[in-house]
């Protein structure tokens, strides 16, 4: 039996040629049809109307036009110069702590932090004297024996009623968060608060119950009370310190969810305005699973008593 040593391709046939030098024409299907043959898979065919596989275009990666100074280092195109100039990076993307770990600093929070001693006097001196004033203004006389201190009693106790501004919240926190691969809700309740309404400066005092569901992570308990606290000294009203707390704790600890809940009382409604001493005024901030499951926040309400009463 003779094998094929050389193959020849033409349009119409396919000629094949023996040792013997016999030589045997095939005609292909495909040439009898008219048709056209379908793309080889592997390697090129011998046929010349096999046609390859279309590769596919390679995406070519755009590159920032930059212009390069004498040294060859890029340069800033004028538009970005401009934006960088427009929109200067002060704070950190956080709503509540700044980059500093200051939370929610006010113009004057960071000039006040520090300041010299001879800074701090000069300030109490002016507030002294802005009370005094104020003493007058209301009809006193300021060198009277019972209130020839209050200027500088009251100036004392305005900074530390506002020392919250200048506490930074890692030195709160204070590395205090342990993995203990715990998942089940965590809360403190009762937590007494003291703020100073910033509408009348004058106090609004109640209680606050602060939860969380952890992700493994969990936080010492003293450091929630404490965290309160840092918010609440400083001039408030009590819908927004009731979400700066919750907010300050999901950034930190970043647990599964935060819910927190104040009930308070404000002097600025008791003893002016519509004077009336029994009403409570009670807030809310639910956040992460407190807030998607029905289920886990009515849980935490039942268990700080709100819905018993």
């Amino acid at each position: 039996m003779t094998q094929p040593t050389e193959a020849e391709a033409g349009p119409s046939t396919i000629t094949i040629v023996n040792r013997n030098g016999s030589k045997k024409r095939l005609h292909t299907e495909d040439n009898m049809a008219g048709g056209e043959r379908r793309s080889s898979v592997s390697k090129p065919a011998r046929d010349f109307r096999d046609k390859p596989e279309p590769s596919p275009p390679k995406k070519k990666k755009k590159r920032k036009s930059t212009a390069s100074g004498p040294s060859g280092v890029a340069t800033p195109t004028p538009a970005e110069v401009g934006s960088a100039v427009e929109t200067p990076i002060t704070r950190s993307p956080s709503p509540v702590i700044d980059f500093d770990g200051l939370s929610r600093p006010s113009l004057g929070t960071r000039e006040r932090l520090e300041e010299d001693e001879a800074s701090r006097e000069n300030r109490l001196e002016r507030m002294k004297s802005a009370v005094r004033t104020l003493l007058e203004c209301v009809g006193e006389d300021p060198d009277r024996e019972g209130i020839l201190a209050t200027p500088h009693r009251y100036a004392n106790a305005l900074l530390f009623f506002t020392k919250g501004y200048q506490e930074n919240v890692r030195d709160i926190v204070n590395g205090a968060i342990f993995q203990e691969n715990h998942s089940e809700m965590v809360i403190v309740k009762d937590i007494e608060v003291f703020s100073m309404c910033e509408h009348h400066l004058v106090p609004f005092t109640g209680k606050m119950h602060i939860g969380y569901i952890p992700n493994n992570a969990v936080i010492g308990i003293s450091k929630l009370p404490r965290i309160a606290e840092m918010f609440a000294r400083r001039l408030q009203i009590q819908e927004r310190l009731t979400k700066e707390v919750a907010n300050a704790i999901m950034e930190i600890l970043k647990p599964q969810g935060v819910a927190v809940v104040m009930e308070s009382s404000h002097l600025c409604m008791v003893m002016r305005g519509v004077e009336k001493t029994s009403t409570t005024t009670i807030t809310s901030c639910v956040l992460g699973c407190f807030e998607r499951k029905e289920k886990t926040r009515n849980e935490f309400l039942s268990l700080i008593g709100v819905n018993r009463r």
